[in-house]
């Protein structure tokens, strides 16, 4: 990045976007000496700043614009690593829309020269109200930089003389339908600019959205193996309690039994037998108690199970706008070609995306998986006796319906016999 001001004959500074509006602005000298790291933005400090390099005519139009990333680290110090040639860049950018002073060179995400810088570069926002140039263009007008502005000199006004008075009239009409044309082609090339901008705001955002999405139905997959390992874990410990049960049960029945044949010959012995089966009730009541409260525990599990699976998405959630908004997910497989994604076949896509794709086929899954082996290497798979493969290339079955395992796996040499004759 040039360190002076002034690049050639034109004036070169490096505005900071908050927004759509200008929060900071600097010459480029001053630029280079956060470049150099001699001094630090500590309100920049950890964040991504989306930049602007303008280059300014000595009148005070804007030439170029080249809308850059530029990362600050924890002391508010610009990346040492940065070194994108944004002057170079704005030399060589597209046309751009008019500023003031005829079509800008413009240089952004969706329209880089070079495609290696592509990733640095971000685009601008042209929706009325949010206008980037347009927040640009009032800056430079301002002229807070204090650049000095220098009026191009005007053109005398030298007649010229015509031979046919029809000739001027001729002449003003090519000129003024060369000057609608001209105006139709810049509001064409703004127009083709924005709705590049426009696609890549919306991939990006469909990007973050997946994302999420992702993130969002691991969370929920998570939390359901979470409740099924709980209510596992209870089940086995309320079948321990039953089998526990049941042994004391026996017990009870069995000294309640021999406490009947031993009372008719034991009467002396009575009173200290009924308070033991008063003692075993009582024990069997509790028991008994235990396992009512273990049944509603499995009960109030199993329902909190059958609401994780059929709750409806939080609200402002990602699941709640794909359902609400009618947005469906696209997948890819061979075999299917883009598969859309109803927001109920979203969880079971996850679970098993191969399977899914196998069904869409009208196959099963170890069925489409040697169909998709053969589809990806298309080669023989003949071995012979030492297991050596026998790898000739064969023709690929492009439909996963009419591929024959043993038949379109093989080469011509080991075909079957019946399939040769």
């Amino acid at each position: 990045m040039a360190s002076a001001e002034q690049v050639g004959e034109d004036y070169s500074a490096v505005f900071f976007m908050d927004g759509s509006t200008v929060s900071r602005q600097m010459r480029a000298s001053e630029f280079g000496a956060f470049l150099d790291g001699y001094v630090g933005l500590s309100d920049l400090a950890d964040s991504d700043v989306r930049a602007v390099f303008v280059l300014i005519s000595p009148a005070l139009t804007i030439r170029a614009l080249v809308f850059f990333r530029i990362y600050f680290d924890e002391e508010g110090r610009a990346d040492a690593s940065w070194n994108l040639p944004v002057e170079q860049l704005a030399r060589q950018g597209a046309k751009g829309p008019d500023l003031g002073g005829g079509p800008i060179r413009l240089v952004c995400r969706s329209q880089c020269p070079e495609s290696v810088n592509a990733d640095e570069l971000w685009d601008p926002d042209m929706t009325p109200g949010s206008n980037h140039f347009q927040s640009i263009r009032r800056v430079v007008d301002a002229n807070s930089l204090k650049l000095r502005k220098i009026e191009p000199p005007s053109e005398e006004n030298i007649p010229v003389l015509s031979a046919e008075p029809g000739s001027v009239s001729g002449s003003g009409e090519e000129a003024g339908a060369a000057a609608d044309r001209a105006r139709l082609a810049q509001l064409i090339r703004e127009q083709r600019l924005r709705i590049k901008t426009l696609q890549s705001v919306h991939r990006d955002a469909l990007s973050d959205l997946q994302r999420e999405n992702r993130h969002e139905l691991q969370t929920l997959r998570n939390e359901l193996a979470d409740v099924q390992q709980r209510f596992e874990r209870q089940k086995l410990s309320n079948e321990q309690l039953k089998k526990r049960l049941a042994e004391r049960n026996e017990q009870y029945l069995s000294m309640q039994e021999q406490i009947t044949n031993e009372a008719a010959s034991k009467d002396r012995e009575g009173a200290a037998a009924s308070a033991e089966v008063v003692l075993l009730k009582e024990q069997l009541d509790r028991r008994q108690r235990e396992l009512e409260l273990r049944d509603e525990k499995i009960v109030a599990l199993e329902q909190e199970n059958y609401d994780l699976k059929h709750q409806t998405p939080t609200e402002n959630s990602v699941m709640e706008h794909l359902q609400n908004h009618s947005v469906f997910l696209v997948a890819y497989h061979p075999g299917v070609g883009h598969v859309t994604l109803p927001f109920d076949d979203i969880e079971s896509y996850f679970r098993n995306p191969v399977s899914y794709a196998a069904e869409r086929c009208g196959l099963n899954e170890p069925a489409y998986r040697q169909w998709l082996e053969h589809y990806e290497n298309p080669v023989c798979c003949h071995k012979d006796e030492k297991g050596k493969s026998c790898e000739e290339p064969v023709m690929r079955v492009s439909q996963p319906s009419e591929f024959r395992p043993g038949v379109d796996d093989l080469c011509e040499h080991h075909q079957p016999v019946a399939e040769q004759s």
